[in-house]
């Protein structure tokens, strides 16, 4: 079995996990591996692979906060193998085992006995300059707007074709369920459980005394563009990374990504028992 292990290179906790899971995991007779810069970065140069070789890992461990296993889901970019999240950092909201547990989570995951949750992620499609910029995957959000200047930019927000939001504003966020509990809550979004199939648009700071959250279904399609080219000084991040965009934003478009992410859970509980314990303190 090849285990992808993504550690956090900042996080020294993170950096000794990584080295004593990789023999723990040679014993059991799996091919512990590392992304190449991971592997420089944690003294463990002989187990780096590129990013092609990494190819489809029977499972991935991300060693650190919601942050890293963002950085796995981006390393895997779609491929469908579990992740394990353990928490070396400061909520782990996503995480399925804190520290301590790490290897008694991963005993129970090699033997098969732990809990699988399905997080549906986006994808989108950034046109800049009259031309195709990308195409990136979302397990949290995309967010449409300023970047580093002060002026407030102004979106068209379209769904299906039919317009929904036009009004200056700091931004715009394209959000999954998983990504109701990250950035869009912070700014005013609903909390939305991921067994929920559907979409989460959250203006930033909207001029506007008419606008609300909204969530829509998985089927539709979200188009975001800037009419007005005086406040056209957009950026666009996917899940915290920027895009380079060295012309004007035209557009960004979308949609339910065709895979899913599905995160391993050998502690067992389920989105509201970890939401009352990270967020409501109960």
């Amino acid at each position: 079995m090849r285990v992808l292990l993504v550690p956090n290179p900042m996080n020294d906790r993170s950096v000794v996990a990584a080295r004593e899971l990789a023999p723990w995991l040679d014993a059991r007779g799996c091919d512990a591996v590392l992304v190449a810069d991971d592997a420089e970065a944690c003294a463990m140069p002989l187990r780096g692979v590129s990013r092609s070789e990494v190819g489809e890992p029977e499972l991935v461990v991300a060693l650190g906060g919601d942050g890293t296993i963002l950085k796995a889901v981006h390393i895997l970019s779609g491929v469908d193998a579990p992740i394990l999240g353990v928490n070396l950092g400061r909520l782990g909201f996503l995480s399925g085992a804190q520290e301590s547990e790490l290897f008694a989570a991963m005993e129970s995951v090699l033997a098969g006995e732990t809990r699988i949750e399905r997080r549906a992620t986006l994808q989108a499609l950034v046109d800049v300059g009259g031309r195709e910029a990308g195409r990136f995957h979302a397990l949290n959000e995309v967010f449409i707007g300023r970047g580093g200047g002060a002026r407030v930019v102004e979106l068209e927000v379209r769904v299906n074709g039919a317009r929904l939001w036009d009004f200056p504003c700091d931004g715009v966020i394209i959000a999954t369920p998983t990504g109701s509990t990250a950035y869009a809550l912070s700014a005013g979004g609903p909390i939305v459980s991921p067994e929920v199939r559907g979409i989460v648009l959250v203006p930033v700071a909207p001029h506007t005394l008419e606008s609300r959250p909204v969530v829509i279904g998985p089927s539709d399609t979200v188009e975001v563009s800037c009419p007005n080219p005086a406040r056209a000084d957009a950026c666009v991040t996917v899940d915290g990374d920027q895009v380079p965009c060295r012309r004007t934003l035209d557009s960004v478009t979308i949609w339910a990504g065709e895979h899913d992410v599905r995160l391993l859970k050998p502690d067992g509980k389920g989105f509201i028992e970890v939401l009352a314990d990270k967020f409501l303190g109960a």
